[in-house]
């Protein structure tokens, strides 16, 4: 997918991973027939590919077995960008977006393992003497309808990257007020 708007590419690799690693919460798109159907939701990334996890039925489950093909976005906000022009006002950001189509994984122990790191993330050493193990995934059934608990992998087909870098002094504080005289007339 070609970024039209050059200036605001992010070809950073690190930066890039950085933000995936880092991210908590990323939206995943889906083809939903009439209108698209983007779901935020906790994941991680792991040996180069998007995890997440959830119920074995549902919403989700079903558009993903009827159309694997979606699109992962993750973003951070940096703030707004001050300017004395109204219109030019923007916002400081970094954002990265995961082409590619979700699989369900059938390999428990990857499963767990992808299980494991997102209650690592999530709750680094709430369960410090415990480990997912690969029969924990096959056994839990969800006690909402019987299913077991579906990890899905989202191995890139390509990634983009945009960004709008800002100084700490060029971002809007609040109770910040425009110069006198400065723009915003006729």
């Amino acid at each position: 997918m070609e970024i039209r708007y050059k200036a605001r590419v992010c070809a950073d690799k690190e930066r890039i991973e950085r933000l995936l690693s880092g991210g908590r919460v990323g939206i995943l798109g889906l083809n939903a027939g009439d209108y698209p159907y983007a779901v935020p939701l906790n994941y991680i990334w792991r040996g180069g590919c998007v995890y997440f996890h959830g119920a074995g039925s549902g919403k989700r489950v079903t558009l993903l077995d009827e159309s694997p093909r979606v699109c992962f976005t993750v973003y951070e906000e940096y703030g707004t960008v001050k300017d004395d022009v109204p219109w030019h006002a923007d916002t400081a950001y970094l954002s990265a977006m995961v082409f590619g189509r979700a699989e369900r994984v059938r390999d428990s122990e990857e499963a767990a393992a992808a299980l494991q790191q997102l209650v690592e993330k999530f709750m680094p050493g709430f369960f410090s003497n415990s480990r997912i193990a690969a029969s924990f995934v096959e056994k839990y059934r969800s006690s909402l309808d019987g299913n077991p608990v579906a990890v899905f992998r989202v191995k890139p087909d390509e990634i983009t990257a945009k960004e709008n870098r800002a100084e700490p002094e060029d971002l809007f504080q609040p109770g910040m007020k425009k110069r006198d005289g400065a723009g915003g007339e006729g």
